[in-house]
């Protein structure tokens, strides 16, 4: 591969190139890659962990947005006949219909993914889906690298000042494990912020919500002013008094606010919001 200093980077795209191997080690060993996988890689750069990954998989869909990386890409790695490279926007391609002629490629059961910062939202909401609508094609497990701030808000803890409305919806729909903190410095060029590798296992609570939507409507208002306690957040949908009465049913302290109750408590609160009636 070409050395970091002789590939351009482009600020457009948000590029960082991880150069650190213990980082990279530490991606590959949370992917827990083997033969029978088919992987699918968001920004793969300048292939560093392209090549870490190859060697162990049945078959790794990666996906560029960059032309002149692509080149470089195919240079390195075409000749592999487990590799296929899609150029393009991982937000706006339609990944399915783009290798419907290439059966190897395609189920694709783990992802493996460096984020850029400023997508990141949307990029979890298009593999995970949303409280309202999985993903109904869940992968086993999602590996990224991301903003540190952002990994600290989907691992939250209820009471964490960092627990918010993120949180609730990625941990609604798959277990969250923090793996390792990643320095600036493991970048060239090394960004102004810390990131962090997470691990996301998409699953299913043991309770789901009666009304997706509605519990999807709920966690948003809950969170919509992150000061206030949940019964002034949540006037518009039931009067204080009440779901004071609601909150002391369920064992939950009336005066919580959004971060202070885990997923399954919310699960609760909307499915009893729910049944008596209350419109979001």
């Amino acid at each position: 591969m070409k050395g970091f200093g002789e590939v351009k980077v482009r600020r457009v795209f948000a590029q960082h190139w991880l150069k650190s191997e213990s980082v990279l080690d530490s991606i590959v060993s949370a992917a827990e890659c083997s033969q029978n996988d088919r992987v699918l890689e968001i920004g793969p750069g300048t292939g560093v962990l392209t090549g870490r990954i190859l060697p162990l998989v049945e078959a790794l869909v990666s996906v560029e947005i960059d032309r002149d990386l692509c080149k470089l890409l195919v240079k390195e790695f075409g000749n592999r006949d487990n590799f296929l490279l899609l150029q393009g926007d991982f937000l706006e391609l339609d990944i399915e219909s783009q290798i419907s002629s290439f059966e190897k490629f395609q189920n694709q059961n783990k992802v493996v993914a460096n984020i850029p910062y400023n997508i990141t939202g949307p990029i979890i909401e298009k593999l995970l889906g949303t409280i309202a609508n999985p993903n109904i094609r869940a992968y086993e497990s999602i590996v990224l690298l991301v903003q540190k701030e952002v990994a600290e808000r989907i691992v939250a803890k209820p009471g964490s000042r960092v627990f918010g409305a993120l949180t609730v919806r990625v941990q609604y729909l798959a277990k969250c494990e923090y793996i390792c903190t990643v320095p600036a410095k493991a970048f060239h060029p090394a960004p102004k912020v810390d990131s962090a590798v997470v691990k996301l296992v998409p699953r299913q609570l043991e309770r789901q919500a009666d009304d997706p939507n509605y519990l999807e409507t709920l966690v948003k208002l809950g969170f919509s002013a992150k000061r206030k306690m949940l019964r002034n957040n949540l006037q518009s949908v039931v009067e204080r008094d009440e779901l004071t009465g609601i909150l002391e049913r369920l064992n939950i302290n009336p005066q919580v606010r959004g971060e202070d109750i885990g997923v399954e408590q919310w699960v609760q609160l909307s499915n009893e919001l729910k049944q008596v009636g209350k419109a979001p």
